[in-house]
C-alpha cells in the first residue's frame, strides 16, 4: 500500500544555518588538514608523489595544492567567500580523481574516486545552500548562495581542474618535457 504526502515539512531558517555550519566544520577543517599535511610531511616528497602521477613541475604543484586546501578550507570553515571555497574543493577533488584515483574503480578502499567525488558534490551543495547566519559571508552581507553559485562552483571547479591538467599533467614519464 502506497501513500500519498500532501503536506510538506518546512525546514526553519535555524535548522538551515546548523546544517551549512556541520557541512562547513566537516569539509573546511578537513581540507586544511590535508593541505598541511603536504607541507609538514615535506613538499619535497609531495612535489616528488605529484610528478609520479604526472603534475609537472611536481615542486609547483606541491606548493599550489597545499596552498590551495589550506586557504579554501579555511574560508570555507568560517563561511567567507563560501561558493568560491566550494568551486576550489570542486577543483582539486577534480584533479585528484583525474590522477590519483583514475582508473582504481569507484571505492575508496580500491583507491578508487568515491572519496574525492562525494567531496566535491557537498561543496557543491553548500554553495547551494549557503554559508548560514553564522559566517563571515553572512557578517559581511555577502549573498554567494543558491543555485547559480552552485553551477559557479561546479563549472568553475571543473573549468579550473581542466585549465590545470591540460597545461601540466604529463602522466607519459617523459621528463623531458618537464
Amino acid at each position: 500500500m502506497s501513500a500519498v504526502v500532501t503536506a510538506t515539512t518546512a525546514v526553519s531558517p535555524t535548522e538551515l544555518d546548523v546544517a551549512s555550519l556541520v557541512l562547513r566544520l566537516a569539509l573546511g577543517p578537513m581540507l586544511v588538514l590535508h593541505g598541511l599535511n603536504k607541507v609538514q610531511g615535506g613538499l619535497a616528497g609531495t612535489a616528488g608523489w605529484f610528478e609520479s602521477l604526472g603534475l609537472r613541475p611536481g615542486w609547483l604543484h606541491a606548493r599550489v595544492a597545499a596552498f590551495t586546501e589550506i586557504g579554501s578550507g579555511i574560508i570555507v570553515t568560517l563561511g567567507l567567500l563560501n561558493a568560491l571555497g566550494a568551486m576550489a574543493f570542486v577543483g582539486l577533488m577534480t584533479v585528484a580523481a583525474l590522477t590519483d584515483h583514475r582508473g582504481k574503480g569507484y571505492f575508496i578502499f580500491k583507491g578508487g574516486w568515491e572519496y574525492v567525488v562525494l567531496v566535491a558534490i557537498v561543496a557543491v551543495a553548500l554553495a547551494v545552500l549557503g554559508p548560514g547566519r553564522w559566517s563571515l559571508d553572512h557578517a559581511l552581507g555577502l549573498d554567494l548562495a543558491g543555485i547559480g553559485w552552485g553551477a559557479v562552483a561546479l563549472v568553475g571547479g571543473l573549468v579550473a581542474a581542466g585549465g590545470l591538467l591540460a597545461t601540466s599533467y604529463r602522466p607519459s614519464g617523459d621528463k623531458a618535457s618537464a
